[in-house]
């Protein structure tokens, strides 16, 4: 029968792969196909009603590695390894959940508004790249996190 710590881990796991698997989506496969369209405006609007979408799983899923993270942190006495460098990839992980949840909580609903403001198409066009790169650095930052917390989970890492 499986322990509390190995339901939170698998919880833990399924949250970090809908969350990051949908930035994936968002930023490998939705933006670029939105940039293509003729009309700039249109694509900007579209993001914001698709992206309003996927905004709401994804604040549950960041909420769920949260708390299971801290749980995990809590449950395995591993407060320490907070303080010790070598176990740099957990805070990492710590590091992109804050991100993840400052994006969703705070800053994405500060600059709703600035998404439903007109923009004329060249403003929209830069609009979209700029999302598109910030959402590239996101990705680029979560996957980095994700194979070193992988790799720091089963000893690699750790001097």
């Amino acid at each position: 029968m499986p322990t509390d710590i190995t339901l939170a881990r698998a919880m833990h796991v399924l949250a970090v792969v809908h969350w990051i698997g949908g930035v994936s989506l968002v930023t490998l496969v939705l933006l670029p196909a939105l940039r293509r369209q003729a009309d700039a405006v249109m694509a900007l609007a579209q993001f914001a009603d698709l992206e309003a979408g996927f905004s709401r799983q994804a604040k549950l899923s960041v909420t769920v590695a949260g708390l299971t993270g801290f749980y995990l942190t809590h449950r395995l006495a591993a407060w320490e390894r907070l303080l010790d460098i070598s176990y740099w990839w957990m805070h990492a992980m710590a590091a992109i959940w804050l991100l993840f949840t400052l994006v969703l909580f705070v800053i994405e609903p500060l600059h709703q508004r600035r998404h439903r403001q007109a923009l004329t198409a060249p403003q929209a066009g830069a609009r979209l790249q700029l999302i598109q790169r910030l959402h590239g650095l996101l990705l680029t930052l979560s996957m980095v996190t994700v194979a070193a917390a992988v790799l720091g989970a089963h000893g690699y890492l750790n001097a």
